[in-house]
This record gives structure tokens, sequence and C-alpha cells, in this order.
């Protein structure tokens, strides 16, 4: 078979870090082969050598069987390298056919081809069978589709070889299912996919040989149907995994957080969140699901002090905490694990050590008579990140230098042992390998078995059945229904995460 993509003895080291301990990489033409690994092990720095990104310090790569060397993504997408990212690079405001041809325009004399480019995108979203609208705004589109956009822009570039990363992180089931449908048909027409995931089932359903890392070096290359879920786990973390989370039955008691009738506006001044009220009890996991875009970010941005609501009321602990800042929301005893942990969660050009204490900086133990005690900060940080076992163990070392990983071990170690009454937990295992996510499920379960309660936030539809005692699903800044994960299937909170209400699809 031809080779598509050889990576050779690749080697990259960071002040402190090697990310790749010669790494080698083969992937076929016409196959679609997945990356997997632990936090940290390597995958987005080694991918990005191959987009342009980063140089290796050494080692070869070579494009369909003819060394290269990429002095950046515009060398790499001429020898036919797409990327995918996971946060979609599009401008709001442009329509898909504008997005498509941005950088690569057609212009007829100095103007503008808009009719040309709309032709170009039609013929290319029909040959792969990726229908979009091309006179359609991004911002007018659902997460699914602006992803689709992406891919045609690649395509456009005349992309072989496509790396998507984490594409199905935004996703639904049903989008989810589109999009293996068309990474399907993309293969069947000759094109080679590198499929960057930490769902293990995902990669066991579109892929075809499969290369796990661990610690910047390859631990295995497996064959699809020669594998299954536990081995490639086993060969990312080097011990057994427990799929399934354990739990007992929740003994729910007072209500900790009650919320009625809320409305927040986001950022453009529309009405993202649309009269929402909910509870959450001492000793329960409250789940809310739904695609991204939905009000969710602006819903927890009112509850933790963020954003301030137009209307409505917010209660915690029987108090009303409505407009309250962050400061007297976490002294009442709210913890936040944020979505976005660079803007809210870490300040990146702090040690690890700081970033440990923010929001208790003041308090004792980390304060003394208006000073830092930093042998407390020092004691506590160590002790945590061996709990939490955030990598490196360099409690000095710079928030931003951390893989994107560690940074989310970091803030969530940070606020889980902060022995809060109240936990908002918005994406908790973005990013975070299987490993990780089966440690901070287990803490979840433990914080709300010892009466903590906890509302959690998540696009991952595995994570929110597991572990919630009760879901609401946000479409369109509504609930579409409050459910018990024991007696209601998958689809059937896709199909509420795609705007129907619950009563209406037990009705049908």
């Amino acid at each position: 078979m031809e080779k598509a993509v050889e990576m050779i003895q690749i080697v990259k080291q960071f002040p402190g870090v090697l990310a790749n301990d010669h790494v080698d990489l083969t992937v076929f033409k016409g196959e679609i082969h997945a990356i997997v690994g632990e936090n940290g092990a390597g995958k987005t720095t080694l991918m990005n050598q191959l987009y342009g990104l980063l140089k290796p310090d050494s080692g070869e790569i070579r494009i369909f069987e003819q060394k290269v060397s990429f002095k950046g993504p515009r060398d790499a997408i001429a020898k036919g390298i797409g990327m995918v990212h996971q946060h979609f690079m599009l401008v709001n405001n442009l329509t898909v056919a504008e997005n498509v041809v941005l950088g690569s325009e057609t212009t007829k004399g100095i103007v503008f081809d808009a009719r040309e480019a709309r032709t170009k995108v039609e013929q290319l979203s029909k040959s792969y069978g990726l229908y979009v609208d091309p006179t359609a705004k991004i911002e007018d589109l659902p997460v699914g589709m602006q992803q689709r956009v992406e891919i045609i822009k690649t395509l456009y570039r005349g992309a072989e070889v496509l790396i998507l990363d984490e594409p199905t992180a935004v996703l639904t089931p049903q989008e989810t299912q589109e999009l293996f449908y068309i990474l399907r048909k993309l293969k069947d027409d000759g094109k080679t996919i590198i499929f960057i995931s930490h769902k293990l089932n995902e990669v066991m359903e579109i892929s075809d040989r499969i290369t796990v890392m661990r610690q910047g070096r390859v631990t295995g290359v497996l064959n699809k149907n020669q594998t299954d879920v536990r081995q490639i786990a086993r060969l990312m973390v080097g011990r057994e995994i427990v799929f399934t989370v354990q739990k007992p039955p929740a003994t729910p008691s007072e209500v900790v957080l009650k919320v009625e009738n809320l409305w927040v506006k986001d950022y453009r001044k529309l009405d993202a969140v649309k009269g929402v009220s909910f509870q959450v009890r001492k000793g329960e996991i409250y789940g809310i699901a739904g695609v991204a875009g939905n009000g969710q970010s602006e819903l927890v941005e009112a509850l933790t002090g963020l954003r301030k609501p137009e209307k409505g009321k917010i209660v915690l602990l029987g108090e009303d905490v409505t407009n309250k800042s962050v400061r007297e929301l976490r002294e009442r005893g709210m913890a936040h694990i944020p979505e976005d942990r660079h803007k809210y969660g870490l300040i990146l050009q702090y040690p690890a050590y700081y970033n440990m204490i923010l929001g208790r900086h003041y308090v004792k133990p980390f304060a003394r008579d208006d000073f830092l005690d930093h042998k407390s900060i020092y004691d506590f940080t160590t002790k945590v990140f061996s709990q939490f076992d955030v990598r490196p163990k360099d409690i000095k070392m710079l928030g931003m230098n951390f893989s994107g990983g560690n940074q989310q071990k970091l803030v969530v170690a940070r606020e889980m042992s902060a022995q809060p009454k109240l936990i908002v937990v918005s994406q908790p295992t973005r990013g975070l390998d299987v490993g990780a996510i089966e440690f901070i499920h287990k803490t979840l379960i433990e914080l709300r078995d010892s009466g903590v309660a906890i509302l959690l936030v998540s696009m991952e539809l595995d994570e929110i059945m597991s572990l919630s005692d009760r879901i609401a699903v946000m479409y369109s800044g509504q609930i579409m229904g409050e459910v018990n994960p024991q007696e209601v299937t998958v689809e059937e909170i896709g199909l509420m995460m795609a705007g129907h209400k619950f009563e209406e699809i037990r009705r049908v």
C-alpha cells in the first residue's frame, strides 16, 4: 500500500519536556488512522509538526514518499495536508462560500467573484456529501454544519490528507454519525484521514488502524479488527481502566441551588437563556445536556457571577445570590470548573503553585497577616499534583507550558479540593484521556456521596448519562425536558438536543 504520511524518528523537545521521543508514524493512503494517547502524550505536538506549525528537532517527514520540510502551514497545505482544528477557524459574519475561499479568493479582474466561489463550494459539497448552503452565514449554522464548512475548506485547498482534532467533541450523536458517513465517503474517494480522539468507542467504530502514544512515545500500532477498547486504554495509561461509572443510588436531601425563571443575554445582547428554572439538591448530580451554543455557557456564567442575568432569581443555600460577585459566591461555598480554562480557569503566565490557590489566595493557610505563606502553598500544590496526577510534577512551571489536558487537571484539582457545598462543573473532562476521565468521574461521585450538590454541564452524552441522577436538556436557551437517565434512551436525549420537547417525543 502507498504511504501517504511517514514520520520517522521524530524528536521534539520543549523546556523540561520531551514531547516526542523518536516517534514513528505511518499512515497509508485511503485509510482512517486514529491517534490516541493520554494528556501530554505528544499527539498534538506530532500533528502540529505534520501541519507545519512546529519544526522537528530531529527526524524526517515524508508525504507520499517524498521528503518534506515545512516552514509553515502554507507549505503543508501545498503538499496536500489539511487540518480541521477542534476550535473552528471561521469568520462568523461571512457566508459559507466566503469562509471557504478566504485567502484563496477567485477574482474577476480585481473584484471578488462571489458567484464563482458559490459554484465551487456547491460542487465540492455535492461531490462529498457535505450538503451545506453556500450563501448561509456561519453564525446562523449549527455546530455540525460549521464543521462541514471546515472540511470543505481543506478540500477546496486540495487536501489529500485530512487531520481531524477531536472532531466529535461538540456534536450530537446524530451529527457524529453524519460526520462518520462523510469520513467514510472521503475514504472511498481516496482521501486519507488522521483522526485524533479521546473517545475510544468512536475510534473503534471509524478507524482502520490505531497508533497509541504514551509519554511522548509510541506504545503500539493496532489493527482495529484485532484489538478492543481495553487493550487500547491499557497501552495509553499503562494499567487497566474501569469504563463503567461505579456509583450507589443518590440520596439527595435539601435544595442547595434554586434557579427561578432566569433570563440571560449573550454578548450580542440577544436572549441566550429564556426563562430557565430548576433545582439542585445536596448529594445529587444534576446534569445539563445540549450542543454547544444553546445557552449553557451563559447560564453557567450567570450562576457563577461572571455575567449578570436580565431577570429571574438564583438562590444558594436559601439566600438570594442573584448578581453577587464571584468572590461572594465562592465564600458562600460555590466552586466552578469553567469550560474555558484559559479565560476563566488559569493565569497562564503564573506558575502552577499560584494557579492552584486562585480564589483562596487571601485566606489561611495560604495567606498570613496579608502575606502569602509560600511553604503552605508549595506543600498544598505538591500534594494535589500527586493526588490528581498533574504532569509534569514541576509546581513552578508556568501554566502556559502544561499540555491542555494537564491544564484542565490543574483547574479540576483546585476546585474539587476547595471543600465546596455546590460545584458548577462545565465540560470537566474536555481533552482528558481515559485514565484522567476515570479519576474525575470517581471524584465527582465521591463528592456527591459526601453531600456536595453538583451541577454538571457537558456535551459528552455518555458522561451526562452515566454520572447524572437527573438530566435537563437545553436547546435554544430553553429546557426541553427533565428526565431520569434510567428511563430515557440516548436517541431520545439526542432528539431533545436537536430541539424536540420530551413530551412530543414520547407522544410519537
